[in-house]
């Protein structure tokens, strides 16, 4: 569908409540460092296992050792690239050579300029998201959102549970499908704006972290318990 033909959804009074039930709880969050196409892709190469964490820490080695030009990874000595990573991810051979795969086909593929993926319709960018390493479909709709090109449903690749706990979508055999169906809800009942979808994204995301843990999620803490089906469910309520 043509972003200028995106149907507008209608707000949910559930989810509408729950989101700012867990707005009074973490207060308005703004989207973290980066949100340039480009460097979202090298910051999420930049940790492992990812987290925020190990993402970060990754990132500022990365830009401040060797540089994020696609230039400066490629002309870094694999062993100074290896190096850099070392105290963030767990292959730093493996995570060395994604960095230069993705700084050779932003510039051979799209001349350096991220932004070309992200003119082109929201399908095909997608697609051309997935090239990259790492990128599956959560990741190519964080990027589509946090980048402001579509206002995509997205939902935090670690985090799917919640949504699926709150009513919102079936937990399927596997995650990818669980995450369409979560994805299916929210897009439905979500305002049709990138920053309707971001805030959910990121209330979802420090919920998610904080208190909705996937193992041993603190319930008697969280502020959605009367409105949670998977908290009613298992306390027989």
């Amino acid at each position: 569908m043509p972003r200028s033909a995106v149907k507008p959804s209608k707000p949910s009074a559930q989810l509408t409540k729950i989101l700012s039930l867990l707005e009074k709880r973490y207060g308005r969050l703004r989207a973290p460092y980066p949100t340039d196409p480009y460097e979202m892709l090298l910051h999420r190469n930049c940790g492992y296992p990812q987290s925020d964490e190990r993402c970060d820490k990754g990132f500022r080695a990365l830009k401040e050792k060797i540089g994020l030009a696609p230039d400066s990874i490629l002309a870094a000595p694999d062993d100074r690239l290896r190096e850099t990573m070392r105290s963030s991810v767990m292959k730093p051979a493996l995570s060395a050579f994604r960095l230069k795969e993705i700084a050779a086909r932003v510039l051979d593929e799209f001349a350096g300029d991220m932004s070309a993926v992200l003119k082109r319709p929201m399908p095909e960018a997608k697609k051309l998201l997935k090239k990259f390493p790492t990128v599956g479909d959560s990741t190519a709709d964080k990027i589509l959102l946090f980048t402001k090109t579509a206002p995509v449903a997205a939902i935090p690749s670690n985090c799917v549970h919640v949504p699926l706990r709150l009513g919102f979508g079936r937990e399927a055999k596997n995650w990818a499908a669980s995450y369409r169906s979560a994805q299916t809800d929210l897009d439905a009942q979500l305002p049709s704006t990138c920053s309707a979808r971001l805030r959910a994204y990121l209330l979802l995301k420090q919920h998610g972290q904080e208190l909705c843990k996937l193992s041993h999620p603190l319930c008697s803490q969280c502020p959605l318990a009367a409105l949670c089906p998977f908290y009613l469910g298992s306390h027989n309520l």
